[in-house]
């Protein structure tokens, strides 16, 4: 893996700023989450390079509208929709089981964050970790045979800088003995999501697959629609007089929100890298001393024997 990456981008710059000059033609995306905020800005960018988009959603009708509003400002005609509910593994077998031929990138956009309370899928699991971290993972392997078959093909796995507020505890994953927290459960999700990442890529790069996280910084979606309004505060969503902010300060649009997503998924920038995580459409550093609201990726989320356990964890409860 390359220890430097000069890269010509900014925090501030935006998916547009990024795909400029870049030639998709040919190659097929599949986005999930693709309906809104950021994976809308994604799938459009993707789509208006010539991709050919799937939005994989769990509401077919939003993802419609979504792929209408790409069609009516870009020149992109393939905007797919497939339904792809992730905390359901019928769904997901349905959707692998009907892809047909290469994938070229899979952005893993979608998830859940902070569920005030705890809720389990019908496996018992902690639905956030099922969800952003399992749900992913049965779809990516179900797709390892098409993104195989595609000339380097590329997995991008939307993470978060809030991994750096918890390790993944592979004791308890699902909160069966200690209590139940909202913002832990998001935090292992994400560490999940980067150490995924990191085993895929160690496994995935001889079949031309390479496999990279990032945190996308803070936007206003629907992402927070599980916070009440002390945690907004707590996430420094409202100003002083209690108002909910669209860009809070140090917060970014979804166009510069989505700009490290289309990096990884389309740049020929960072064409042969594999196993990074990425901000601000840059390799991320690490960070010492993991905490909230600090930038950087953990130790504990990139060190190859958690990713190792991760993996072969993840495969076992799949089945």
């Amino acid at each position: 893996m390359t220890s430097r990456l000069s890269l010509p981008f900014t925090a501030l710059s935006t998916a547009d700023d990024v795909i400029a000059g870049v030639d998709l033609t040919g190659r097929r995306a599949v986005v999930t989450g693709g309906a809104s905020g950021i994976g809308l800005v994604t799938a459009r960018a993707l789509a208006e390079a010539g991709a050919d988009v799937t939005l994989a959603v769990r509401d077919p009708g939003a993802a419609r509208r979504a792929a209408d509003e790409i069609r009516a400002v870009s020149r992109a005609d393939a905007v797919r929709v497939a339904r792809l509910d992730l905390a359901d593994r019928d769904s997901i077998a349905d959707f692998t089981s009907a892809w047909t031929g290469p994938l070229h990138i899979l952005v893993n956009n979608a998830g859940i964050m902070a569920l005030p309370d705890l809720v389990r899928t019908p496996e018992g699991w902690e639905s956030q970790f099922a969800t952003n971290h399992l749900g992913h993972a049965a779809l990516t392997l179900g797709l390892h045979g098409a993104l195989a078959s595609a000339e380097s093909s590329r997995v991008v796995q939307v993470a978060s800088s809030a991994h750096l507020m918890a390790p993944v505890d592979f004791g308890d994953i699902h909160f069966e003995r200690r209590p139940y927290e909202p913002w832990t459960a998001y935090a292992q999700s994400k560490t999940a999501v980067v150490l995924f990442t990191v085993a895929l890529a160690e496994r995935w790069a001889r079949d031309g697959i390479t496999v990279n996280s990032l945190h996308p910084g803070g936007i206003m979606t629907n992402l927070q629609r599980h916070l009440d309004d002390d945690q907004l505060t707590f996430v420094g969503a409202k100003d002083s007089t209690g108002t909910t902010l669209d860009v809070p300060p140090g917060w970014k649009t979804p166009e510069q929100g989505a700009a490290t997503s289309v990096l990884l998924a389309a740049s020929p920038l960072v064409k042969d890298i594999t196993g990074r995580y990425f901000e601000d459409v840059a390799v991320a550093p690490v960070q010492p001393d993991p905490a909230p609201g600090r930038s950087g990726v953990a130790p504990y989320a990139i060190d190859p024997a958690p990713a190792r356990r991760l993996f072969d964890e993840t495969v076992r409860v799949l089945g």
